[in-house]
């Protein structure tokens, strides 16, 4: 980006941020600096990213390199977000590799995306990211739901249960309510939203159909990611026998 557009850009990004701080703040939610702080660093890490992949796209190996290094950062996320469940981060970080690492390669195999550097990269950045992100919700509602449902655990213990059994229906409220909003956005794609996947391709200059292509492919491989990525990190979370603090 030129110097000359590069101040006008980065104001019209503070406004936009600024006012969201504002309006938290009114609302006394507790965020503080946060939406800054996550900006800030979007703006180091994009760029940074930027100048990376310059180089990414040029052999298969150092695209690799880059899908592992996006699958660590994710994980970690995940991990952090999943601390109250005594396997929570275990779950959630082999949660997020294997859902996206199955839905990337049954993307791949099934021929779905052309197998070029800059599509590769792209689909996969969408699936992790995805898959990081519903990680994070179905392992925060599963613990929420173990806290609050400490009495219909406890009657199905008494019934002889195994505590596989116990959580079971606290566990598929959570894969539940996770997957829900990306289906919904699934299920209004074109209609209420335009996502990033198809714009981008229609700003990179593919037509319409091909953009439209592309992002049914996503929003594919985004349901079977956030399918594996949700069922398989509660159900390793759920094999603890141990449950959080119940509220009070």
């Amino acid at each position: 980006m030129p110097v000359d557009e590069l101040l006008p850009f980065l104001l019209g990004v503070v406004v936009l941020v600024g006012a969201a701080v504002v309006i938290l703040g009114f609302a006394e939610v507790g965020l503080g600096w946060l939406p800054i702080v996550a900006i800030i660093r979007a703006i180091v890490q994009l760029a940074l990213i930027a100048f990376v992949l310059q180089g990414a796209l040029s052999a298969w190996w150092a695209v690799f390199a880059f899908i592992a290094l996006m699958l660590t950062t994710a994980s970690l996320t995940s991990l952090r977000r999943a601390r109250e469940l005594p396997r929570g981060p275990a779950g959630a970080v082999v949660g997020v590799v294997v859902g996206a690492l199955v839905t990337l390669a049954l993307v791949l195999a099934l021929g779905l995306v052309e197998r070029e550097f800059e599509r590769v990269i792209a689909i996969a950045g969408i699936v992790i990211g995805n898959s990081m992100t519903i990680a994070t919700l179905a392992m925060r509602r599963f613990a929420a739901n173990l806290r609050t449902g400490v009495g219909e655990i406890e009657a199905w213990l008494s019934l002889g249960a195994r505590p596989r059994r116990a959580v079971q229906r606290l566990r598929q409220d959570s894969i539940r309510e996770a997957l829900l909003p990306g289906l919904d956005q699934a299920k209004n794609t074109g209609l209420v939203t335009l996502p990033g996947a198809f714009v981008g391709a229609l700003f990179g200059g593919a037509s319409p159909f091909e953009a439209a292509e592309f992002q049914i492919v996503v929003l594919a491989a985004l349901v079977l990611a956030g399918a594996v990525t949700a069922v398989l990190g509660t159900s390793i979370a759920a094999g603890a026998g141990r449950l959080p603090a119940p509220e009070h």
